[in-house]
């Protein structure tokens, strides 16, 4: 059987999660107002998560993810976002709102068949 997200091993999960906050530390040329226009999540994100499955404060999530302080870090590498990057990010942020709605409307049908909102993201 070929593992699922939900039956990969928690060793593998947290290799792979150890590996991603490390390319994001390594890669601080990567803005997160770009992460945030390209895929709806940015390191803050990541460290909230962590924060929120550990019952951490953000701060203490984000400094695992940004491996010191996220003013710190913010400091040295964090550029001022241009009103392009800004948009882009405001847009994308967007698809994340609609994908939260699918996520409960499905968790609110479970174990029943696929609600309207699954296939009319507008209900």
């Amino acid at each position: 059987m070929v593992p699922t997200l939900d039956t990969l091993d928690d060793a593998a999960a947290a290799k792979a999660f150890r590996r991603l906050v490390r390319h994001l530390r390594h890669r601080s040329d990567a803005q997160n107002v770009d992460l945030m226009g390209l895929a709806g999540f940015c390191r803050n994100c990541l460290g909230d998560w962590v924060a929120e499955a550990d019952g951490l404060s953000k701060e203490e999530g984000r400094a695992i993810v940004y491996g010191m302080p996220a003013a710190e870090w913010k400091a040295r590498h964090q550029a001022e976002a241009t009103p392009e990057q800004l948009e882009r990010m405001q847009e994308s942020m967007k698809r994340n709102h609609v994908e939260d709605q699918l996520d409960d409307a499905l968790d609110d049908s479970f174990p029943a068949s696929d609600p309207p909102a699954m296939t009319d993201p507008s209900r």
